[in-house]
């Protein structure tokens, strides 16, 4: 059972291992510890190698906080951050066929897209979306709705209702888009535009949970007038934006036809004033330097999306090149040209993917399993400016979290007679997952196992702002 917005939250205790990215390359591993979180959602106070709870609570002044504990096969990770995911895509998902991206819009996601104007249609997308994305783990998402304002303004309230962190972004085409589903002006994407935005204020005045985020879909669908307006508002809101760039060689080819000004996919957002420490470009898979050293100028951020760019056949982002310049990356699940809303999927995609590109570029190019969870935890709350709010569990940030459970393989009972096998040995557990740990393995072997074997029957409790928002029955 989650809890309901309209229920206070009470002090809790959450008592056993708790594992996060310390750096990059380092996982903080805290056996018997005890993290209080307030009222308010936030960690008051971390104990490490708390043998007595009863203490640490009476030292506290906490003896009426709720406590929540670990067994020995599961610990406390943070909630995973997806920075590029098309809500309104999800019907989608795992259907992608033999298209390349172009096409793939014009076959499966427009008419798709198009149909949300309906809000009852809308309800039900988005209410799964978010019910999946939160079972697998994800607090926080960057959410492309469509179009319509009205559906939009639903995928904001469902977020809210459920509980979700959420950026919630109408998408802007007022260009290259099929006549059934585009703005009919620049003029009226900034209207439809700000009326999200008044929107999501009205239900969440300090953008505590929702926030409104700036949508141009890419530059082939926006008109320079429309990229103009989108620029001027970003300036004025100080909203964060969301994009594309460089996903496909099709796709750059034909940035470079429409926009014969520029000289790069990059600076065409530049030019506009999009290119900003704001804004969050997905894909980068073919950038040059010159783009990328412009990326690093201006601070934008990255949403590497491995599965995505797999399925689509869109190519290897170099990730490790983008993140030896300094630049900020997170992953994202880019349903539904990903095939799944799981950020584990993409945590593990990553990993693979970058082993692939290593096979061209050499060993160096590959993200090790400490390296692909920071991009899906700490290395995501930056790319959405929240890394002082989320993405570990230091005291002051807020409890965005999630409790991972595997399966402990009980001993075998000796067989009876020779040859014999008992019936013991072919149960396999319930309601833990299809991670099998069998007590020899260390927490960074257990969390490996996680990442290349684990889905969401491994995410037993969801948390968001200390309020919990989703449990595996």
């Amino acid at each position: 059972m989650s809890t309901p917005r309209n229920v206070p939250l009470r002090r809790a205790l959450y008592v056993g291992t708790f594992i996060h990215c310390k750096t990059l390359q380092e996982l903080d591993i805290c056996e018997n510890g005890v993290i209080g979180v307030d009222e308010h959602g936030k960690i008051a106070f971390l104990e490490r190698d708390a043998e007595n709870v009863d203490l640490v609570t009476a030292a506290h002044g906490w003896g009426d906080a709720h406590i929540v504990r670990t067994s020995s096969s599961q610990f406390f990770f943070p909630g995973f951050i997806d920075t590029h995911i098309h809500a309104s895509q999800y019907p989608n998902a795992g259907i992608f066929g033999q298209s390349t991206l172009l096409d793939w819009l014009n076959t499966y996601t427009f008419p798709l897209e198009s149909s949300l104007a309906n809000v009852n249609t809308a309800r039900v997308v988005y209410s799964r979306c978010i019910s999946r994305t939160l079972s697998h783990g994800t607090t926080t998402a960057a959410y492309y709705a469509t179009n319509h304002v009205d559906s939009t303004n639903l995928l904001a309230d469902i977020c809210l209702d459920a509980g979700q962190r959420a950026f919630v972004g109408r998408c802007c085409m007022d260009s290259l888009s099929p006549d059934f589903y585009k703005d009919i002006s620049a003029d009226a994407a900034i209207a439809d535009t700000k009326s999200t935005i008044d929107h999501i204020k009205s239900i969440d005045p300090t953008y505590g949970l929702i926030s409104p985020i700036l949508t141009p879909r890419f530059a082939p669908s926006c008109t320079p007038p429309l990229l103009h307006a989108l620029g001027q508002l970003h300036r004025s809101t100080d909203l964060p934006i969301q994009t594309h760039i460089s996903e496909n060689l099709g796709e750059v080819q034909l940035v470079r036809k429409l926009f014969p000004e520029s000289t790069s996919y990059a600076q065409v957002y530049d030019m506009y004033g999009l290119l900003t420490s704001k804004m969050i470009l997905a894909h980068a898979i073919h950038l040059s330097t010159s783009e990328r050293d412009l990326i690093k100028e201006r601070d934008a951020k990255i949403s590497h999306c491995p599965a995505s760019n797999s399925a689509l056949t869109s190519g290897g982002a170099k990730v490790r090149w983008l993140l030896d310049s300094g630049i900020t990356v997170g992953l994202g699940t880019d349903v539904s040209g990903g095939y799944s809303p799981s950020m584990l999927e993409a945590v593990r995609q990553a990993s693979l993917v970058s082993r692939h590109v290593a096979m061209l570029d050499g060993d160096a190019a590959k993200l090790s399993i400490e390296e692909v969870l920071y991009l899906g935890t700490r290395g995501g709350a930056k790319v959405v400016g929240l890394e002082d709010r989320i993405g570990g569990f230091e005291v002051g940030k807020e409890w965005d979290a999630q409790l991972v459970g595997l399966a402990l393989v009980p001993e075998a009972k000796a067989a009876q007679h020779e040859g014999a096998l008992c019936a013991e040995s072919f149960k396999l557990p319930s309601g833990e997952g299809p991670v099998d740990i069998f007590g020899w393995e260390s927490w960074n072997e257990k969390v490996a196992k996680w990442v290349y074997n684990g889905d969401d029957r491994n995410t037993l409790s969801v948390w968001v702002k200390g309020r919990l928002v989703h449990q595996r029955s």
